[in-house]
């Protein structure tokens, strides 16, 4: 099957599955046994608790989203129940009902522990049972009532079961074995492409060999994201997988540590433009050929959970010592040919086993652990460390959540009774299933809600005039709006939030049954949607007014403070322990960040300016393709240094020459990195603006008529010289390789070693340029974006940031 084909059949497949769901609950609530019906008197909850579970979802999901049910009715049921029955059904007023509402809300999202969806489901449950007491009166049942609303929810996650099991179980251990022969054809083909590229005799014929690879990069990253979004899953279908390696029970482990390579390459052959590469031959050109038939080989066996060293090792000893012909005689001085270095390093870790990029930090962490560790502190000094930071966490992020929630349900609740008090319910439960932990886009989420019901309500009100004699068959017209919404569900525009409105608000309508026009059940629906995202707006603003573009520019100065940190970890390097240990906890903070900003930048690009100063996209793209590259090069870089350190003292070569200028070098990085995180401060800016514009000012009085030039004038030619010194980081590298190609060995071990240190020192030398190169254009996209988001100041980087670094 063609892997650009997988995503599509997946959303289709989910689709067919979400509609089987909401046909289990919409036959079991329209056409249920009598006794049935009676215990499920909110059908509505059930198709929400449906669509919740089992959108995307696989059959452990479904186990997990039952679980989920089942806390988040244990969470509700019993404090509801002790609660009508101290104050009475028959008291509760619609404050009284609001205020309800937001305790019971605090107390649900307070705990940490506490899955997200378990969170959601307790909440409009919450609402379910206050707003009946409000609409119903003395006829709620202290005790009926909840448990009414427990067996409602319950059928929406019996529905999700049933749904993953027709007609064949749909299995999360199923999907990511299908996914991992996805990507291994993904990226078998990539390879071929990215090797065709390198051995290309013409330059166009490169280039469009290095374009349609990005295009299969792209799918490959989904791929990925595929299979570590159904791990969770899979464990929950296989629990004893839990007590497993990480590397042994999640199979995109492996795939990701030979995904980094593959990125190497690509990334290779992008900065590398004199093409053909000089050093091709034949019979480098055949090493290649072979070197990609055992490449192909592990991605086979990495899909099939066999482990990397498992492949032919005697056939890959034999290439490896033909692989180090070509290290005799393509020695250069010229940095350009680094690019091709670094290329066929890339290729040697896919052939020797990628993990060889992380196995020392793991090394360093097993003698760690067998060293003696220091005497720990007292049990009385544990227990007050461990309440300290718990009420460090709950003071922070946790407690504002918990109080954002209890605002927006309680707030919610009590306009949406005053409104229509017979459909209070839907302002409290758009808010119940809005809910997102930590920061996020307000009116972006709350734009694609609004739209979602709006489109769904209208879809419901036709199919109900289209059917108006025939309402039996409603239902089936859910079919073609489902798989719509599973696609709009992927889309940037609407994504989940505005997806998961758009089926429910078509559910609704086409669920029910001799309960009114569908035309003003859909007007009262929207309206009570609208006040609860109002209600919603004015909390988060109120806490806190998170725009995309605000986000956006606070997660790229949260990823600059990561991309600093790596930076040091290397700075800081002293020995192979010290390095290993914190690198890999470092790399993932800053890949982690990467991603979160690149959704802010995706979201900030669609979101409304209002009165707000437009998002510069173009401006922020470019800076996170920099730092996505220089993301990528550090663990090369790390895995290089870690490797030279030991060879150079296994040869009895110097290395403290080589060293001394790779801290320089990282210590300048850290310092640029620093400076272009205080431009990010916005207080730190506005005092050193201020400052440059008055002794900008007094330059112009004094020496205005005598220099004849604007100050600014030197911001593009300032760049010139550290332009320069990247082509003589290069060739330095490439010096230092001469040195060590030159030394003669007589040991055939000794002569291999070389042949490697003269392949890690250019591509040493390439990340380093790059990382520079990188550095540079990010601080030129920092000085434009500065001149946008100022444009009544004369802004000059250079002198900001000195005058920064002074602050």
């Amino acid at each position: 099957m063609d892997t650009s084909q997988a995503p599509w059949l997946l959303n289709l497949g989910s689709a067919f599955r979400t509609v089987l769901a909401c046909t289990i609950v919409g036959c079991t609530t329209l056409y249920g046994p009598e006794p049935v019906r009676r215990l499920l008197t909110f059908p509505s909850f059930s198709y929400v608790t449906t669509i919740l579970i089992v959108s995307d979802a696989t059959f452990g999901d479904a186990l997990r989203g039952c679980w989920h049910v089942l806390c988040a009715s244990i969470q509700v049921m019993l404090p509801s129940m002790l609660s009508l029955w101290l104050i009475g059904p028959s008291r509760f007023s619609r404050g009284l009902a609001a205020l309800a509402v937001a305790l019971s809300s605090f107390l649900i999202a307070l705990p940490d522990s506490t899955h997200l969806m378990a969170k959601r489901i307790a909440f409009g449950q919450t609402v379910i049972v206050y707003v009946g007491a409000v609409i119903q009166g003395a006829e709620t049942g202290v005790i009926k009532d909840p448990i009414h609303v427990a067996t409602s929810t319950a059928l929406g996650a019996f529905a999700s079961i049933l749904a993953m099991l027709f007609p064949y179980p749909h299995l999360a251990s199923r999907e990511v074995r299908k996914t991992c022969r996805f990507y291994a054809e993904n990226a078998s083909n990539r390879l071929n492409l990215l090797v065709e590229a390198f051995c290309a005799q013409d330059k166009m014929a490169a280039l469009d060999l290095i374009t349609e690879a990005r295009l299969f990069s792209k799918t490959g990253a989904k791929l990925l994201r595929s299979i570590k979004d159904k791990h969770e899953g899979m464990l929950w279908e296989k629990p004893w997988f839990r007590f497993l390696k990480p590397k042994r029970s999640d199979p995109g482990e492996k795939l990701q540590e030979m995904e980094m390579p593959i990125q190497g390459m690509e990334l290779a052959l992008t900065t590398y433009t004199s093409f053909p590469v000089r050093m091709m031959d034949e019979e480098l050109q055949g090493v290649l050929q072979i070197s990609k038939k055992q490449i192909a080989l592990k991605l086979e066996q990495a899909t099939c959970s066999v482990p990397f060293d498992a492949a032919t090792a005697p056939e890959s000893k034999g290439e490896y010592m033909d692989r180090s012909s070509w290290t005799q005689k393509a020695i250069s001085t010229t940095h350009e040919d680094l690019s091709p270095f670094f290329f066929l390093y890339c290729m040697e870790l896919l052939q020797d086993g990628p993990e060889c990029i992380v196995k020392n930090g793991e090394g360093a962490k097993i003698e760690e652990s067998s060293q003696p560790k220091k005497q720990g502190k007292s049990r009385p000094e544990k227990i007050w460390c461990s309440l300290l930071s718990f009420s460090k966490r709950l003071s922070s992020e946790k407690l504002v959540f918990a109080i954002k929630c209890s605002l927006s349900l309680g707030l919610a609740v009590l306009f949406g009774l005053i409104y229509n008090k017979e459909n209070g319910y839907w302002s409290g439960l758009t808010v119940a299933i809005s809910f997102v932990t930590g920061r996020h886009a307000t009116f972006t989420m709350a734009n694609a809600r609004a739209q979602g019901t709006a489109m769904g309500s209208v879809y419901g009100i036709l199919c109900c005039f289209i059917f108006k004699k025939i309402t039996d068959l409603r239902f089936l017209l859910l079919l073609p709006w489902i798989i719509f919404t599973s696609f709009l569900r992927h889309s940037r525009m609407y994504g989940q939030a505005g997806a998961i409105a758009a089926v429910i608000g078509a559910l609704l309508i086409l669920g029910r049954k001799n309960d009114g026009t569908p035309s003003k059940f859909a007007i009262a629906r929207i309206t009570e949607t609208s006040i609860g995202l109002i209600c919603f707006i004015i909390v988060e603003i109120l806490f806190h007014p998170a725009r995309s573009a605000t986000l956006a520019k606070i997660e790229l100065s949260r990823t600059f403070g990561a991309l600093q940190d790596c930076f040091q970890v290397i700075g800081l390097y002293t020995s192979q322990k010290e390095i290993s240990r914190e690198s890999r906890e470092k790399q993932k903070k800053l890949k982690s960040h990467v991603s979160v900003l690149e959704n802010f930048i995706a979201e900030a690009e669609l979101e409304p300016n209002f009165w707000f100063l437009p998002f510069h996209c173009g401006c922020y793209k470019k800076l996170l393709r920099s730092i996505y590259k220089m993301a990528v090069l550090l663990p090369f870089t790390i895995h290089q240094i870690e490797f030279l350190s030991q060879a150079f003292q296994r040869l009895g070569i110097t290395w403290e020459e080589i060293r001394e200028q790779i801290n320089n070098d990282i210590e300048h990085l850290t310092d640029k990195t620093g400076s272009l995180l205080k431009c990010l401060d916005e207080d730190l800016l506005v005092k050193s603006l201020a400052k440059l514009e008055n002794e900008s000012q007094m330059k112009n009085v004094c020496h205005g008529l005598e220099l004849g030039k604007s100050p600014n004038e030197n911001v593009s030619t300032s760049l010139g010289p550290e332009q320069n010194s990247i082509a003589e980081i290069g060739r330095s590298f490439l010096q230092h390789t001469m040195v060590v190609a030159n030394k003669t060995e007589d040991n055939e071990v000794e002569e291999k070693l070389k042949s490697q240190m003269v392949l890690f020192l250019s591509s040493l030398g390439f990340c380093i340029n790059n990382l520079k190169r990188e550095a540079i254009e990010i601080e030129k996209e920092i000085a434009y974006l500065l001149k946008w988001e100022n444009p009544a100041r004369h802004v000059n980087l250079h002198e900001l940031l000195s005058k920064l670094n002074a602050t």
